[in-house]
């Protein structure tokens, strides 16, 4: 393996422990004993769930490009559902700022460390110990069933009002009566869908963009690369969240621009760097693009933590899954047309694609911040 690799890797570890080491006391927030426990419950897991689902991730390169959206489906969903448990319970008897302190908390674990630890231990099943392809999804059944069993012995069942018990096809109306009297949630919504939609075909393309004439590349490795990205974008956002002063809705104006800029440079360098020889390693133009990747990825750690305090503020909690259930309609078309006309168009106009959305969702998230703070001045 080259020592470009090692240095990518090595690089971004330092940068997480020294976020993580230099955190000071006003970087933390106190609180209770009963929250704590309860935190670290759920972080245990989030933490299964979300190791159960990375080594199916990490196996994309071995496996057809329908198990690309299977496993895509399967990890937004499963994100969803952690993600509409914890909410109501967190609201009704917590502060609302250790939300923004169990989120960071759990893309940091399940989506960072636990992600890293996930592509290697698959890795190892295939490339080391030359297990079949398929050994990273039964041990991801052995995860999921280690989390069901403390589900069922440690958690209690969210029922919700049984006096708003509705149909599916009022529950969705309702939800579209929402988003068309709040601009607010809808301009939430179209962000989610522009920035996951773009994230998503990168979870496609990633592969053919690093190794364009079949190159040599450790896909395990590159891929527990760019979970650490993710782990700092994480920590990034729990430093930045914790701060009063410092709105959400302002930086990640910001992260949009930046993760906009990303899905460029596969442009730039397919147009400006000489392309390699097949079986040749990473190519100098592969190396930009991966740079370019683990900063995409760092922004998606800031993403997620930070679009959950969004939605706690915007949404409201009755129709919250209904609403974010909605939103996904436009992301999965979107989604399934990338999937089936992924060999039908250059991959310098899928990646142009995604970067002009990525600026469209910043675009968004800078009208976003104007109506919420004229809406809080009017109050």
């Amino acid at each position: 393996m080259e020592v470009f690799y090692y240095l990518v890797f090595g690089g971004l570890a330092a940068a997480v422990v020294a976020m993580e080491l230099g955190k000071t006391r006003k970087d933390r927030v106190a609180i209770s004993s009963a929250f704590n426990a309860f935190k670290n419950n759920y972080l245990l897991v989030y933490s299964l769930m979300m190791g159960s689902s990375f080594p199916s991730a990490l196996d994309l390169a071995f496996i057809q490009i329908d198990s690309r959206a299977t496993s895509s489906y399967d990890i937004s969903f499963l994100f969803l559902v952690l993600m509409n448990w914890l909410l109501p319970l967190l609201q009704r008897g917590f502060e609302p700022q250790w939300l923004s302190v169990t989120f960071s908390k759990a893309i940091f674990l399940g989506n960072g460390l636990i992600a890293i630890v996930s592509g290697l231990f698959a890795s190892l099943l295939v490339d080391n110990l030359e297990f079949d392809p398929v050994a990273p999804f039964d041990a991801a059944a052995c995860f999921l069933a280690l989390g069901m069993a403390i589900i069922l012995l440690s958690w209690s069942e969210n029922y919700g009002d049984p006096s708003e018990s509705k149909d599916l096809i009022t529950q969705f109306n309702g939800a579209a009566a929402v988003i068309a009297s709040d601009e607010k949630i809808a301009l939430l919504g179209a962000i989610q869908s522009l920035f996951e939609g773009s994230m998503y075909t990168v979870v496609f393309l990633w592969t053919p963009a690093l190794s364009p004439n079949d190159e040599d590349i450790p896909h395990g490795f590159i891929f527990a690369t760019f979970m650490l990205s993710s782990m700092l974008g994480s920590s990034i956002a729990s430093r930045l969240m914790t701060h009063a002063t410092l709105k959400v809705e302002s930086y990640m104006q910001i992260v949009f621009a930046i993760s906009g800029f990303t899905m460029l440079l596969p442009i730039v360098s397919y147009f400006l760097v000489a392309p390699s020889a097949q079986g040749d390693s990473i190519s100098f133009g592969g190396c930009i693009q991966l740079l370019g990747f683990c900063v995409f990825e760092a922004c998606v750690g800031i993403f997620w933590p930070s679009i959950m305090k969004m939605r706690s503020q915007y949404i409201p909690e009755e129709a919250r899954s209904t609403i974010m259930n909605f939103f996904r309609i436009p992301l999965n078309i979107f989604v399934c047309v990338v999937l089936y006309n992924v060999n039908a168009f250059p991959i310098t106009i899928m990646f142009g694609m995604c970067s002009i959305f990525l600026f469209m969702a910043s675009v968004l998230q800078k009208r976003l911040m104007v109506i919420s703070d004229s809406h809080k001045s009017s109050k």
